[in-house]
This record gives structure tokens, sequence and C-alpha cells, in this order.
């Protein structure tokens, strides 16, 4: 019998209950950073326009919420991602917090140089660990993605700008199927070779179990340490949190999460939307695990934008918390 299950077994026969906190899980950190993609990957895909005014309000929300970094737009061709052509005016417009990094997405040299005027101090490059994703999603092969990159890097590190790297398809691609490890490593060891402060290594159709996340982590750890990796899960099976624990456990300690669960990916068909930070944020206070966040002004931020866009929450965690926080408010009433 697994040595957990002997434990639950043990605790059940003593009827007693015992806490997450109090199994053995190992290689777990401190502490994490979450880093907010929700203004960014959350609302790329949504269809509906969204003004820039409730963009604004619901990074300004965030801000006030603890987050050391909100991802807030991208400066990408309004003819690919329509939603996010207001870029420059919503970086004009954001109440800026000392202590907060608020990056931008930037595909090409010329995303990278409109970022730049418009103030973005960090940006961010998205590669892709799969050749059929790449040429769907950037249209050229990794290696071919890889070189322009190197020209990117090099005209955000002129400027003083700080370039994170994101990695596509780490365990699973929509077109062609499962990713060798090896592939995701190799992409995150270019990347981080090329000067990138930290590698996102994105499960971008939430295909990922944390059987083959590990995998991918592991692999990708003997050619970049641990403390410039982040996970990135979408969780369109389940699995996000579970994968988050697992990278955990490698000693991951930086984690991308969108409030209320928003998100998906124009360019991987079925792609639901990234793990939920309120559903992070409640794992993370399960473990002990410090993360620095103010979770009701994070359901507060959710509440916020699942009302713009005339829809519940997906995040599990915030369903119930609001839930119970309504009840409050009826019983005081």
């Amino acid at each position: 019998m697994h040595a957990l299950s002997r434990l639950l077994l043990q605790g059940a026969r003593r009827g007693t209950a015992r806490e997450l906190s109090s199994l053995p899980l190992s290689g777990l950190p401190e502490s994490v950073t979450i880093y907010e993609v929700g203004p960014r990957d959350g609302l790329q895909n949504e269809k509906q326009n969204i003004p820039t005014d409730v963009k604004v309000a619901f990074i300004n929300k965030l801000s006030s919420a603890g987050f050391r970094a909100i991802e807030a737009t991208s400066f990408v061709s309004p003819k690919w991602v329509p939603q996010l052509a207001d870029a420059p005016e919503v970086m004009r417009r954001i109440e800026r917090r000392p202590g907060v990094a608020y990056p931008v997405l930037t595909p090409n040299l010329k995303g990278v140089e409109n970022a730049i005027k418009a103030g973005a101090q960090h940006v961010a490059i998205f590669g892709a660990a799969s050749e059929a994703f790449s040429k769907k999603n950037i249209n050229c092969s990794v290696d071919e993605s890889l070189k322009r990159f190197e020209e990117v890097v090099a005209a955000a590190k002129k400027a003083g700008v700080q370039v994170r790297g994101y990695v596509s398809c780490v365990v699973g691609c929509p077109y062609s199927g499962k990713v060798d490890p090896k592939a995701a490593a190799a992409v995150a060891g270019a990347l981080d070779a090329m000067g990138c402060y930290e590698v996102s290594m994105g499960d971008t159709t939430g295909v990922g179990t944390p059987a083959s996340v590990s995998r991918m982590f592991e692999e990708t750890l003997k050619v970049v340490p641990a403390q410039r990796l982040a996970a990135h899960m979408h969780d369109t099976y389940g699995q996000a949190v579970a994968n988050i624990l697992a990278s955990l456990q490698l000693g991951v300690r930086v984690i991308d999460s969108s409030v209320a669960g928003l998100g998906g990916c124009p360019y991987a068909k079925g792609a639901s939307g990234n793990v939920a930070t309120e559903d992070v944020v409640y794992l993370l206070d399960g473990l002990g695990i410090r993360h620095g966040l103010d979770l009701d002004a994070i359901l507060d931020a959710g509440a916020f934008i699942c009302a713009a866009l005339g829809r519940p929450s997906q995040s599990k965690a915030a369903q119930a918390l609001l839930a119970k926080r309504a009840a409050a408010a009826a019983a005081a009433a």
C-alpha cells in the first residue's frame, strides 16, 4: 500500500481527519510568487468588446491585492488579437504601484518597440515546444522563432527592459499530440541562455497530468535552475492544481494564474481557461506556503471582471467563498 494511503487509513481508523499540511509532501518551498495573467491571457480570447475603462479598473483592483507581477496586455497586431488593440492606452492609464511589475507580451521587434514607447519595463516573448504549434501560432519553425527572439531580447536589454520567456505546449500539442520533455527543455534552455530572467512552462491545452508535468520539469531542470522557472497551467481536464503541486515539489516557485479562471488560447482549439488564482491561493494556504496576497481583494477583482463579462467565475474556490460571503451578509442583515 502507498505511504499516503496507509496514513489516510490509519487516520480513518482513529476517527480523525488529517490536514493536508500534515501529510508527507516533500520539496515544497516556503514562499511562492503568483504571476497574474488575467488582464492579458485571461481577456485576449474574449469575443465581446471589453471597454478600456474596464481593463484599467480590473488591473487597478489586482494591484491592490498584493501581486508583484500583473501581465497587463499584449503589443500584438490588432489584426490577430483585436481585444488588446488598446494596449498603449491601457499602459498609459493604469495606476502603477511601487514594487509591482506590469509586463506585456511582445511577439516581435515591432511589438517590443511599441511596448517600450508605452513605458513597459518588462516584456515577454513566447515560443513553443511543438513545431506544429509554432507554425500555426507564429508562422515559423521553433528554431526560426528563437532566432527572431534574439533581436527582441537585444532591443529590450538595450532599453533596460527585462524579458520573460514563455514556452507553449510543453506536454501536449493540439495538432501533433504528446510533446517530448526534451523538446520543451531545449526551448526553455535557449530562452534562458538568451537572457530571459524567467521562463514560464505552459501546458497550453491543459492536457498534462502530474506525471507528464513532472517529467517535463525534471528534464527542464537539467538546463534551467528552478529559481528561473515558472509553471503556467490550464485547467481543461481539471488537472491544473494537481500539476501545480507537482511543480512545487520540484522546486518551482513562480505560478502563473488568472483571476476567475479566465483565459484560453486563440490558436489552441478546445483550450479552456488558466488555472484560477483563487484556487491556487487556496491550495497555498492549505499547504502553509506564503504568497503575500489578499484573497478578499482577489475575490473582489474576480467578481468585478465576471460582472463585466456577464458570466460566473470559473474558480471553484471563488464560488464557495463568495457564497459563504453572501450567506454571512444575509445573516447579518
